[in-house]
């Protein structure tokens, strides 16, 4: 079994987004102890850290932010428990091992980077994503040592609201609330239009309804709600926002937070071919996987146009639970897979 030191140690350093301060200072910290050659925090406050001086570049991107809920970091028959520990301290600390592991390569450089806020608005990947051009990329998520995954689902919230002159409740006008209902059946209809004949939820459109909320005075009656959508790559945010206005030109509609666009990586390239070697090289069956949440992932690999891959051990059953946790056999195969595979690719 491998040292987990770093695993243990980003774990048990609690780093909600907004709050990650004290977890970088020790990556940094620990990533100097391991021998990179150099390691330092961001002008986003991201964890960054490099080893090999080569003019070829690989940016292994994982994120040192977690869901909020401190979890009672403890160690339990070969499985170690906290929060961060699935996601995504498991990925982040085995890119750190993995490339310590490796160690310099001539005509490359490793660069790792813990990135902050990606549970919230990915500040710390939209810093960096102008920063850099790398020639392969992997991006940290759980997604159990032996699978790589190629594609992430799209995003896009909207609050969408409804103004009505006050009735008396005998005139039969349809009321705000009433039209707001309409308007999110009708939605959902579009939905289930998009999705008929697609086996892969990855392909559909998935929405779903946050809140709502309605109140009325003397003159005027409102009702609110807010839509969040999980989008296939068919449907960019600003297709499902013009679907929306079509649905709904009375409603106000409002975008809300950081639109993601749905992106799939390309399957047959050096990266995932030294990935699933590296993978059988511990004795695993690699598989793929599409995921429906979004990651760092939307955000880089469309800028970066490199070949790029999303990597990490931890069961994503655990994200975000009261009973986070990672098998510690597990996150050792996957630092020798992701080691081999490092080797593979650079040499």
């Amino acid at each position: 079994m491998v040292d987990i030191k770093t695993l243990l140690g980003l774990v048990d350093h609690y780093s909600p987004s907004g709050s990650e301060c004290a977890a970088v200072e020790w990556l940094v910290g620990r990533m100097n102890e391991l021998g990179f050659d150099e390691a330092n925090v961001d002008g986003a406050g991201n964890a960054v850290g490099r080893i090999g001086n080569g003019p070829k570049q690989v940016i292994l991107l994982g994120h040192i932010d977690t869901f909020p809920g401190e979890i009672p970091v403890r160690l339990e028959e070969g499985i170690l428990l906290g929060r961060g520990s699935v996601d995504a301290k498991g990925p982040l600390a085995c890119f750190v091992d993995a490339v310590a592991e490796v160690g310099a390569v001539e005509g490359w450089q490793f660069v790792v980077i813990g990135a902050v806020e990606e549970e919230r608005d990915s500040d710390g990947a939209r810093y960096i994503v102008s920063r850099y051009s790398p020639d392969f990329a992997i991006v940290g998520e759980p997604n159990r040592w032996d699978r790589v995954s190629l594609g992430y689902k799209g995003s896009a919230c909207v609050n969408i609201s409804i103004q009505r002159k006050q009735s008396h409740t005998a005139s039969g006008e349809q009321t705000a609330c009433e039209n707001a209902v309409e308007i999110w059946l009708a939605i959902k209809r579009l939905a289930d239009s998009f999705n008929q004949g697609k086996e892969r939820a990855f392909d559909k459109v998935l929405p779903s309804l946050q809140s709502f909320e309605s109140s009325a005075d003397e003159f005027q009656q409102w009702a609110r709600f807010r839509v969040a959508a999980r989008l296939p790559l068919e449907i960019p945010p600003d297709q499902w926002y013009q679907q929306l206005t079509e649905i709904a030109p009375n409603a106000k509609i409002e975008p809300d937070g950081f639109p993601v666009p749905a992106w799939q990586c390309q399957k047959n390239t050096p990266l995932v071919r030294a990935l699933l070697s590296g993978i059988r090289s511990q004795g695993g069956t690699p598989s793929f996987v599409y995921k429906m949440g979004t990651a760092d992932l939307n955000i880089v690999a469309p800028v970066w146009c490199c070949p790029t891959v999303v990597y990490g051990p931890g069961d994503s059953r655990y994200d975000h639970t009261p009973d986070e946790q990672i098998e510690l056999v597990k996150y050792t195969k996957a630092v020798r897979a992701l080691s081999a595979a490092l080797k593979t690719l650079t040499h």
